[in-house]
């Protein structure tokens, strides 16, 4: 596999997808720092429904999606359920490097003029800026740690 898209979607630029999502309980999940954020499971919620519809090419998501269903209409009951959307959100990463992992499945047009390769940039971008409002929404909440950097003496 081209490690590219392993670098995308998985653990370059800025820190592993799967520490964004871990170690965090439901309070903080449902949490919404002011009226006009979200909270972490709807910024999470709209990431991973749209990575559905790119990387499993998902059709009735994409109609609820387009209906103006953005973002979930109600907080996970449990931490469960916040469990199992981390895990659809991160298998949903694996198919994303499934479809990267042929060149021939890159080229294939989903729209005329658009190949899945053109798809998977665009929702790379689209997962860092959901997962970078995250880090900040875990920072505003405490619930960050940054990386040590080590002195250079």
């Amino acid at each position: 596999m081209n490690n590219k898209w392993r670098h995308l979607f998985v653990d370059g630029e800025y820190a592993a997808r799967q520490k964004i999502l871990s170690g965090l309980t439901l309070e903080q999940v449902i949490y919404r720092p002011s009226e006009q954020s979200h909270s972490i499971y709807e910024e999470l919620w709209h990431t991973t429904k749209w990575q559905q519809i790119i990387v499993f090419r998902d059709e009735e998501e994409y109609g609820t999606s387009a209906n103006g269903q953005l973002y979930p209409e109600k907080v996970p009951a449990s931490e469960q359920d916040w469990r199992d959307l981390v895990g659809q959100f991160l298998s949903g990463l694996e198919k994303a490097l499934e479809w990267a992992d042929s060149l021939e499945k890159l080229k294939i047009e989903s729209d005329p003029g658009i190949t899945m390769d053109d798809y998977l940039v665009s929702l790379a971008v689209h997962n860092a800026y959901h997962l970078g409002k995250i880090v900040a929404l875990r920072q505003m909440i405490g619930a960050w740690q940054p990386e040590k950097i080590e002195s250079q003496a």
